[in-house]
């Protein structure tokens, strides 16, 4: 016969509770709404989410939002580099 634990949290319960120790809850619904007004997840799809899938596809969005303004910057600061050279000519 296995043994019974007892008391103290352990195994996936232990894992979940330290994975949610790094969002408020704040910061969960906040997560939620940008994910929902601008990336157009489902509420239902991101309560589905594993906490730790969750970390990934935040994680994997962040990261395209970084990329993406970066590239905006960069081709305003070209179109802008252009606009100047043009009014200089002219």
């Amino acid at each position: 016969m296995p043994a019974q634990r007892t008391g103290g949290l352990g195994g996936t319960e232990q894992f979940f509770r330290i994975m949610f120790v790094y969002e408020t809850l704040e910061n969960h619904y906040r997560t939620n709404f940008a994910m929902m007004q601008h990336h157009k997840y489902s509420l239902a799809e991101l309560n589905d989410m594993l906490p730790w899938e969750r970390m990934v596809y935040v994680g994997m969005l962040n990261q395209y939002v970084r990329e993406e303004n970066e590239r905006i910057n960069q081709e305003n600061a070209k179109m802008k580099r252009s606009f100047s050279k043009i009014n200089k000519k002219g």
